[in-house]
């Protein structure tokens, strides 16, 4: 291998569009790795742009990092996602994400009427949540569409 082929952090960064510190934490948690140089900084071979770029999308998709490791761990040798690869992996996703639209579409059309958080702060709520009975069901937007819900994924 060329030193050539080998990428800084800031470089991977730049390229990626993803925080230094990004990388680094992904490399702490096994998904990307790097070699070190005699001056002990992280050298990146090139093709974990790919990598990184697996990973974005599937985190957009809505994957936790976990997820993401598991879809990872299935590739052989722990190589790069291939096109076949993402293919595979990807149809696994459809139903989340079938899911996630009809729950858009119920947000989008209910929009005008309750944003479901049960404050009691709009005249509608008054109505949908009399007497705050919603917040016997715990925290956060109870009408909200369950897949709605779910903690959105951080930026890593």
């Amino acid at each position: 291998m060329r030193s050539t082929d080998l990428l800084t952090v800031g470089e991977v960064a730049e390229r990626s569009g993803m925080a230094p510190s990004a990388l680094r934490y992904y490399e702490q948690e096994g998904l990307i790795s790097a070699t070190r140089t005699t001056g002990n900084q992280r050298r990146y071979q090139r093709h974990v742009l790919r990598r990184l770029a697996f990973i974005r999308a599937a985190r957009n998709v809505g994957l936790t990092l976990e997820e993401v490791s598991a879809a990872l761990a299935t590739l052989p040798d722990n190589r790069n996602p291939t096109k076949a690869d993402w293919t595979r992996l990807s149809r696994t996703w459809r139903d989340r994400l079938d899911e996630q639209i009809a729950a858009l579409r119920k947000l989008r059309d209910g929009l005008d009427s309750c944003i479901g958080c049960g404050c009691l702060s709009l005249q509608r709520c008054a109505v949908s949540n009399p007497a705050d009975i919603m917040g016997s069901q715990g925290s956060g937007a109870r009408y909200l569409p369950r897949p709605l819900r779910v903690s959105s994924p951080g930026r890593r």
